[in-house]
């Protein structure tokens, strides 16, 4: 018993220095992030970041809201289309589909979700692009980075789904076939409203790796700095903005370039805190 108790200890003692550690790397990341982001921010201040007339750092031009609004759109817009899939997915595979469809069903979406974010991108940049050129040229545009954005959190949302479907207490299935529910009524009535905090984190994720996404977007979205109008005109994440100019930036375009980071940084977090927060209610529900 005295064992139990030491190795029971020093378990807890490594679970709270990882904790310790992550949460150190968080704040270093955010302290970096801010020290690089200040050089531009005591110049120019912070509003010129969204009224200046356009993206010109040579210029001292620093207005990336057309990138803002960029990330938002082709993000939006992949969880629009993957959210409905994903749920109705997973809602296929745990109540419909027989026991060796549902487990090769996942073994795929798995295979999809460990997929490197370049191998999306490339095929996009070889197949889909061109596709869409034949209908709308210039064919890189946002219709291409939601398609395949779309693929990319579609794993999220189904696998995280599929998840908060099992942990559905049977008590409550039973009780609906004891009312003579069907399995749609069932699915509707009983199962989203128990599986509804598993279900928003799960867009909450997909939403902050669909943010976050740099390569395939860089390569099947045209980089053109401007908002776009339609769905097929071509242009820029904040996030493919760093990764084109980063490497010769310098001065204050590349302090400039931190303060998109730093946005984007505020972004996960508040999307974490959301998350966070919608699993505690369902822990107290």
């Amino acid at each position: 018993m005295l064992n139990f108790f030491r190795s029971d200890t020093l378990l807890i003692s490594i679970l709270q220095g990882c904790a310790v550690v992550a949460g150190a790397i968080v704040v270093l990341i955010l302290v970096f992030l801010i020290t690089e982001a200040l050089p531009v921010l005591g110049q120019v201040g912070l509003l010129p970041f969204f009224t200046d007339p356009s993206w010109h750092p040579a210029e001292s031009l620093y207005n990336f809201t057309p990138m803002l609004w960029g990330t938002l759109f082709v993000t939006a817009g992949a969880m629009v289309v993957a959210t409905p899939l994903g749920i109705l997915s997973a809602v296929f595979c745990q109540y419909y589909a027989p026991s060796s469809i549902a487990g090769l069903y996942r073994r795929l979406i798995e295979l999809l979700a460990g997929m490197p974010s370049v191998v999306y991108g490339f095929w996009g940049l070889v197949e889909l692009v061109p596709l869409i050129g034949r209908f709308q040229p210039p064919g890189a545009s946002l219709l291409a980075g939601i398609a395949i954005l779309t693929l990319m959190i579609l794993p999220t949302i189904a696998l995280t789904a599929d998840a908060s479907f099992a942990k559905v207490a049977p008590e409550y299935l039973k009780g609906a076939a004891a009312l003579g529910l069907s399995r749609w009524a069932t699915v509707r009535g009983v199962v989203f409203p128990a599986a509804k905090s598993g279900l928003f984190t799960g867009l909450i994720l997909g939403t902050g790796r669909a943010i976050g996404e740099t390569m395939a977007v860089l390569m099947v979205c045209g980089n053109v700095v401007q908002i776009p109008k339609s769905l097929f005109e071509p242009m820029r994440t904040l996030t493919a903005n760093i990764a084109l100019e980063m490497a010769y930036a310098m001065g204050n375009h590349r302090s400039a370039l931190f303060v998109s980071g730093l946005l984007l940084m505020a972004i996960i977090l508040v999307l974490v805190a959301i998350a966070e927060m919608i699993s505690k209610e369902g822990i107290y529900e």
